[in-house]
């Protein structure tokens, strides 16, 4: 996708995305709807710049604390300071550096941006954990850190979740039968 389309697809998305950095957040346009099917994965990925886990967990910590020491509160229809949505797709984006509002779930999970692994022993730190199944309400994605312990049979992930906004904490999604699988972000170094 060309920078003209790019830049018309986000302006259709809503205008000024990004608050002033005094703000806590921006409602979204009248006319974005819970779902983000205007953002796509073509839409979204301004950079194809490698990331390390690191990084990517480093920035995920950041919403843990950015809204006056308390964690970002979650939403669909807002937009941080940082100009990413508040749900838990735009949190990944936002730790993964993808172009803002940030990919869907739906986004995040196409074979374009990540790669489906189905083998647990494979995770590693930054590695994504994500059910792009349903609707935009159960659809969900956390970010993986490290193994809980040594049976691997839980992991501490970030994520950002209704009520809760962001947290960091045990999780077992994908480790079961469920709708959860894993997946390799391909910015992921």
């Amino acid at each position: 996708m060309n920078r003209f389309s790019r830049k018309a697809v986000l302006t259709l998305a809503g205008a000024a995305l990004v608050a002033p950095l005094g703000a806590a957040a921006v409602s979204a346009p009248a006319s974005a709807d819970a779902s983000h099917s205007d953002v796509t994965a073509a839409s979204a990925v301004e950079t194809k710049a490698a990331v390390s886990g690191a990084t990517v967990i480093a920035r995920a910590k950041v919403w843990l604390t950015a809204n006056g020491g308390k964690p970002v509160p979650y939403s669909q229809v807002k937009y941080w300071r940082d100009g990413y949505r508040q749900d838990c797709s735009g949190y990944v984006s936002m730790a993964y550096g993808y172009g803002k509002p940030g990919l869907n779930t739906v986004g995040l999970a196409d074979s374009s941006v990540s790669t489906r692994f189905t083998n647990k022993a494979s995770l590693r730190k930054g590695d994504t954990i994500i059910d792009p199944n349903g609707t935009s309400t159960s659809r969900h994605v956390v970010i993986f850190e490290k193994w809980a312990n040594t049976a691997k049979t839980s992991y501490w992930a970030y994520e950002q979740r209704g009520t809760y906004g962001t947290t960091h904490r045990k999780l077992s999604y994908g480790l079961k039968a469920d709708q959860y699988d894993f997946y390799r972000q391909k910015k992921l170094a």
